[in-house]
């Protein structure tokens, strides 16, 4: 290594470090530790003297005490970090940088009295900038009085905004816009929009790609009239001018992939059919199931969320595509981090992206940010500075995962606004000036971990269902009509939504199939029985409760005993011959007078043993 050149890694001593220095700045350095005269003129023997100078304990306290709030940190930051200052991490952590540190400093800059200081503790990097190591010696004594720094927090609200102001517009054209902030429950939605997705996956209602496994236009329309209380935003919305954007779906898009993705449904032709294990998961509680879609989700190669970012380009092949990084990787760093969220506590997302890397909790989307770009191969990749900031990919890429994921299973509840200018963050970057958003998850402001997101992560052994604490008045009459005297709570509306159908404002009707499939499901007749006793002052009418009770009983009525094949004979003497025999008999039953049907498990017995009586089997 040249004289003057930047370190590369944390040099061992100070003696090291400062042999590297050029010999102007060691003059420098000489004279902010007033070396006593007569002063060595060959640099080799001014870096002895101030080597020998440095190793006094007392002028080291004392260049510490000279150091302002701000460096200080900076310095007890740095030897608790293995000698590496991270200034990603301190912007993150503390809000500011102090002025030497930043990478765009040149090393080579001249030494006054305040910088002086500093490069008597720190060494240059290329790529670190001026102030990027503290040698290991020094860093050891300065550990011995300077304290460690403080634990990486991160803030949380229990009061949301009801109203947000942002700006819109460019220049002497800019206004100031008020917009409402909607929040979402997402815990008791997401156990109604499973049942709902996974009724119209059992129906053949979902198609999507045999190729790509992405969903249909007309299914994604299926899952969003389905959804509880709706998409996000309008998944339908129309363009008014060919230069405007329009989010679409969001929840309506993930449910087929998290259901593929955890093995709940399975593509048989173009369209989704439930598994085995999604037949089983219809018993199952809804809470249990979504913890499986989770932990499922986590290893899952099957989507990369990145790439509903579409504005990013490059992604889909060459070198953009074989760039990317490992998907369970970055979502087990997300986890991490959102296990550090206090269940109930409302957290903005620009603080959980600070807290993220001030906690040195990173993730990478990419390997090479040059492979990505917006509307140009050249003028606009993201390899130019300020254009592969944390904000604009890893930060897309987080407010993807949560929104449209975490969120639609429940672990979550958020409060947004619409996606439209709510983070410029990305309008200095070439070709972006008619863009009202880099993603369409751009309006997530805050999120809240619920009990079920607690659950979900391990945070929690067992589930807490949430209490209903707003009790609406409501009537139930002999026609099995339930009517509210005002607006349910989004809990009550969801209960009522899994046991009856909408008629009106504030009007649902108890509903046959509904009821049945909630009881399948493992829903409580009991369960519904107290909500509605707690909300009407009088007991249920004679007809609802004859009717409850006997569909309790008809939900058990039947059993699923496995899957079977109907097979269908030339004639009813070709079925008479084969139940005849006791090996074909103990595989099928008789269905009519030419049809058998044989337990799936038993096919092939059943098909062995029709072959030694010269009968064969065609699909």
């Amino acid at each position: 290594m040249r004289a003057g050149s930047p370190f590369e890694a944390v040099p061992a001593t100070l003696l090291e470090a400062l042999q590297e220095q050029n010999a102007e700045v060691v003059r420098q350095l000489m004279k902010a530790v007033s070396i006593p005269k007569p002063q060595p003129t060959r640099k080799a023997d001014m870096v002895q003297a101030i080597a020998e100078r440095m190793a006094d304990d007392s002028l080291l306290r004392e260049i510490w005490a000279q150091l302002d709030a701000l460096e200080q940190l900076a310095v007890r930051e740095t030897i608790y970090n293995h000698g590496k200052f991270d200034a990603t991490k301190f912007q993150a952590k503390h809000g500011a940088v102090p002025g030497g540190f930043r990478r765009r400093a040149s090393y080579r800059r001249p030494v006054d009295g305040a910088s002086a200081r500093l490069r008597l503790l720190f060494v240059p990097s290329y790529r670190d900038g001026p102030l990027a190591f503290v040698p290991a010696d020094l860093a050891a004594r300065l550990r011995e009085f300077a304290n460690p720094p403080p634990e990486a927090a991160l803030r949380t609200t229990d009061q949301l905004p009801e109203t947000v102001s942002i700006l819109v517009g460019y220049g002497a054209r800019e206004t100031e816009k008020t917009l409402d902030v909607t929040v979402r429950r997402m815990e008791c939605a997401a156990a109604n929009d499973l049942r709902a997705v996974m009724r119209l996956v059992s129906e053949g209602a979902i198609a999507v790609s045999a190729k790509t496994r992405r969903p249909s236009a007309a299914a994604v329309r299926r899952i969003a009239e389905a959804l509880h209380e709706g998409d996000f935003y309008d998944p339908f919305a129309e363009k008014k001018r060919k230069w405007d954007q329009v989010p679409g779906p969001i929840r309506a898009f993930a449910w087929p992939w998290l259901l593929q993705a955890s093995g709940l449904a399975r593509l048989r032709g173009a369209r989704l059919e439930l598994s085995r294990k999604g037949r089983e998961s219809l018993t199952m509680p809804a809470h249990v199931v979504l913890r499986g879609i989770w932990q499922s989700w986590c290893g899952s190669k099957m989507l990369d969320e990145f790439s509903r970012v579409d504005q990013i380009k490059g992604q889909q092949r060459g070198k953009g595509r074989r760039g990317l990084t490992a998907l369970a990787e970055r979502r087990t760093v997300i986890a991490e981090a959102l296990c550090a969220c206090p269940a109930g506590a409302w957290v903005a997302f620009d603080d959980f992206g600070r807290f993220m890397r001030a906690a040195s909790l990173n993730f990478s989307v990419t390997k090479d940010p040059w492979d990505l770009y917006l509307f140009d191969q050249n003028y606009g990749s993201l390899g130019y500075d300020g254009s592969h900031n944390w904000e604009i990919i890893e930060g897309r890429y987080l407010l993807c995962l949560l929104l449209e994921y975490v969120a639609a299973i429940g672990m979550l509840d958020v409060a947004f606004v619409p996606p439209e200018h709510a983070r410029p963050d990305f309008h200095h970057m070439w070709g972006t000036d008619e863009m009202a958003y880099l993603s369409r998850y751009d309006g997530l402001l805050h999120f809240r971990l619920n009990s079920l997101g607690a659950y979900c992560l391990g945070l929690a052994e067992e589930y807490e269902p949430p209490v209903v604490a707003q009790r609406t008045a409501m009537q139930v009459f002999a026609d099995r009509r339930i009517v509210a005297a005002g607006a349910p709570s989004v809990e009550e509306a969801t209960i009522l939504d899994t046991f009856a159908t909408p008629e009106a404002d504030a009007v649902w009707r108890l509903d046959t199939e509904r009821i049945v499939v909630a009881l399948e499901e493992g829903g409580d007749l009991d369960a519904l029985r107290s909500f509605l006793a707690e909300r009407d002052g009088q007991p249920l009418p004679e007809t609802v409760e004859g009717f409850l009770e006997r569909l309790g009983r008809g939900a058990t009525a039947l059993k699923m005993r496995g899957e079977a094949i109907l097979i269908e004979c030339a004639g009813a003497d070709v079925a008479t011959k084969l139940m005849g025999d006791s090996r074909v008999a103990k595989t099928c039953l008789r269905a009519g007078e030419r049809h058998i049907v044989v337990r799936a498990k038993s096919e092939r017995a059943f098909r062995n043993a029709a072959r030694t009586m010269g009968y064969g089997l065609r699909d």
